[in-house]
């Protein structure tokens, strides 16, 4: 069966340039502009911003995906916002236990802008999705001729075409997928047995306390992500502050706000502090893909999510 589409708004299906934009174009739409004129099936899920997505939202998405592999879609392409395509591209990446192609995209200019980079970004996931050499690689987030693995992929620029760096797995040139890289996989979470908790990042800054995390715990969070500085540090109150949301049952990951690079509990002071009052190191994962991971771990194992995230975090 050829591939699916799941369009859901975003930049690639926004007009009114060049004043506000808003999302209004549905699939068949980003079709004809990207002058596709094979067989594609479409699910028109939502035309809405990415920035204003909500975790229901993802479980729609994972809904609308499944039902399409389900009847035998070769691969789907996701049509989403940029703002946040990374957390939505890990969380689906978490969840899909799956060989098949799901790829992400988007669009970095309107579609009556010109120079809008919607249809050729829309023609290359096309493209990725339908190829077998794509299998197995989990979902994939593909961006002006190359395709990421969803796991450290990141939006790296607010306005440029080439918005996305991370882990690349395949580039398309000449309409041909060339591989560069496999991604090392990792288990699909188990089902949620419970609804997905409050979930909080708190980011480390110059002259910071605990306040932030102290009223994450107060409104209910049940994980916290500590966006550190550096390697993973932050300042006494933030530790003391993470020292009482541990007691308290909340689970704390330490990432960091850095783009690149893995936290390590180097600094007595700062990231060894941390662990020892309890938090966890995220490794390489972004604050916002760590939040991703807590909240699904969360939901899969509400109780204990230890070992999930430790699978998740080596």
């Amino acid at each position: 069966m050829p591939v699916h589409l799941v369009a859901t708004g975003g930049t690639i299906a926004s007009t009114g340039f060049p004043g506000p934009l808003a999302a209004a174009r549905d699939g068949r739409s980003l079709l004809a502009a990207a002058g596709v004129t094979d067989d594609v099936a479409v699910t028109d899920l939502a035309t809405a911003a990415s920035f204003a997505l909500a975790t229901d939202d993802l479980f729609r998405l994972l809904a609308a995906v499944r039902e399409a592999l389900d009847v035998g879609a070769d691969g789907v392409v996701v049509t989403h916002g940029t703002d946040t395509m990374e957390e939505t591209a890990y969380g689906l990446d978490l969840l899909l236990d799956e060989s098949r192609p799901v790829v992400l995209t988007g669009a970095q200019r309107a579609a009556d802008e010109p120079g809008a980079d919607g249809p050729a970004n829309l023609r290359t996931a096309l493209t990725v999705a339908a190829d077998p050499g794509a299998r197995g690689d989990g979902v994939l987030l593909c961006f002006d001729g190359e395709a990421y693995a969803a796991r450290g992929v990141a939006k790296r620029h607010t306005l440029a075409a080439r918005a996305f760096g991370g882990p690349l797995v395949h580039r398309v040139a000449d309409g041909a997928l060339r591989r560069v890289a496999g991604p090392a996989r990792r288990p699909a979470l188990p089902p949620p047995v419970a609804a997905p908790p409050r979930v909080d990042v708190v980011v480390s800054h110059h002259g910071v306390d605990g306040t932030l995390v102290r009223a994450a715990v107060a409104a209910g969070a049940r994980g916290v992500v500590l966006a550190g500085t550096g390697v993973g540090n932050t300042a006494p109150d933030v530790i003391d502050a993470v020292g009482e949301a541990v007691a308290a049952g909340v689970t704390v990951l330490v990432a960091s706000r850095v783009p690149e690079g893995p936290v390590s509990p180097r600094y007595a002071l700062g990231g060894a502090a941390l662990v020892d009052r309890g938090a966890l190191p995220a490794g390489d994962l972004s604050p916002w893909q760590a939040r991703m991971l807590l909240l699904l771990a969360l939901a899969a194992d509400p109780a204990d999510p230890r070992a999930l995230l430790d699978e998740h975090l080596s």
